[in-house]
């Protein structure tokens, strides 16, 4: 039995006693989040070598920007766990129920899935919250992170196991594997007889790697091609606003703006002010035709777009920009490229706002707010699992809601059929 089978014993185990937990589970969770705050100073040593090592190894700005933690960010992870602790349990809640003519009670209620596994890349973070929120919904889980946060992987997850562990829950509850190679995540794609579900969340390369190479059932998250897409009314201050926020405030995360839309009608007036505060904050700009002339003759600096650019997810301080003719025509090109993760139109028509809510289809739908807010915390969710962008089972930010499935109890008195 290999070292991943036994683990998975493990979690099915403790998923077994999970599953009627109870307050068990917030007693626990209230105790991995004080684990956090008394084992700050451990793991912030432990990211700190993981940081040197990546930036050592050649990692990207915007990826060390998630790798990194500070005293906030472990704070932030902390809190987390305690509004996670502070939501309903989900567990036995009746979804819809009554009685049918022959006298028989039917209830549909939320049970845990059971055994969840997470494969994800260098953002420590997804540890804590996913350990929270797995718990909380009475799942056991594995969590699978990369090479470059296992120190902080680590140190983050040893603290949160004891912590459950001296609080009453089963050994089995939280694990993480410690193999960062490929063949560990391959095998984790094939432990049907152990997992219920399997979560990636990452890099397009990793989720699509997931998608088509596991057996065990997949919850699709977070590539984020997102769209931001200027009206002919759009207000140039709140356009500019809701672009340099969308852009800038952290351009490592999946709903942080990759692509801009400008209405031809307002192009002239709004794509240098856009532009130009879009690259005084350091964004590089490529734009389709039309648009290079607007900017480059507004002395706004860009360079031509290539074709490939509409489907890329930068993750990194560079945006695609078009001119479009109409509505018709940012809701063709946002069908065409978006990856059904967020996406954003700034108006002032309310028929035009009516429409792109209805024909967009994506998990989060925005009219004149940045597309920052897709986030589980954001929506009231506590932490999250990740944003899923397919249909099925969930779709959006997952908090503990999601992280459950249902079953049917049905109650009589003798009825036969």
């Amino acid at each position: 039995m290999t070292e991943l089978q036994k683990m998975g014993e493990r979690a099915k185990a403790a998923a077994r006693s999970l599953a009627c937990a109870g307050p068990r589970k917030d007693k626990a969770l209230l105790a991995m989040a004080q684990a956090l705050e008394d084992g700050m100073e451990g793991i912030l040593e432990a990211n700190r070598q993981d940081v040197e090592a990546a930036r050592a190894g050649g990692m990207s700005a915007s990826l060390l920007d998630r790798l990194s933690l500070s005293q906030a960010r472990v704070q932030a992870m902390a809190e987390g766990v305690r509004q996670v602790a502070a939501q309903a349990d989900p567990i036995g809640s009746v979804v819809k129920g009554g009685q049918r003519p022959n006298g028989m009670s039917i209830r549909q209620i939320r049970v845990p899935l059971g055994v969840v596994g997470i494969i994800y890349e260098a953002r420590p973070n997804v540890t804590a919250d996913a350990a929270a929120l797995c718990l909380k919904a009475g799942n056991a889980v594995i969590l699978r992170g990369g090479k470059e946060a296992i120190r902080s992987n680590s140190a983050i997850l040893d603290c949160m196991a004891a912590a459950a562990q001296a609080a009453g829950l089963p050994e089995g509850s939280l694990q993480l594997v410690r193999d960062t190679t490929r063949a560990s995540s391959l095998e984790m794609m094939g432990l049907t007889g152990y997992l219920d579900v399997l979560i990636p969340r990452g890099g397009a390369g990793l989720i699509r790697t997931v998608v088509e190479n596991s057996r065990v059932p997949v919850i699709e998250t977070g590539v984020g091609n997102c769209h931001l897409f200027l009206d002919e009314t759009a207000e140039p201050d709140m356009a500019v606003r809701i672009a340099v926020n969308g852009k800038t405030s952290r351009p490592s995360v999946c709903n942080a703006l990759e692509k801009l839309l400008v209405h031809q009608k307002a192009a002239a007036g709004l794509l240098p002010l856009v532009g130009r505060a879009l690259a005084e904050k350091g964004v590089q700009l490529r734009a389709c035709p039309r648009a290079l002339a607007i900017l480059t003759g507004a002395g706004v600096p860009a360079v031509p777009a290539a074709e490939e650019d509409w489907d890329r997810e930068y993750l990194d301080l560079v945006m695609a920009v078009r001119v479009v003719e109409d509505l018709d025509q940012a809701l063709a090109h946002i069908a065409a490229y978006s990856s059904g993760h967020s996406e954003c139109i700034v108006t002032e028509n309310y028929a035009n706002a009516r429409r792109f809510t209805q024909e967009v289809d994506a998990a989060a739908v925005y009219v004149n707010c940045s597309t920052r807010f897709t986030d589980g915390g954001e929506f009231g969710l506590g932490a999250e699992i990740g944003i899923s962008t397919q249909k099925l089972h969930a779709r959006g930010p997952m908090g503990v809601n999601e992280l459950t499935s249902t079953k049917f109890v049905i109650e009589g008195d003798g009825q036969i059929r």
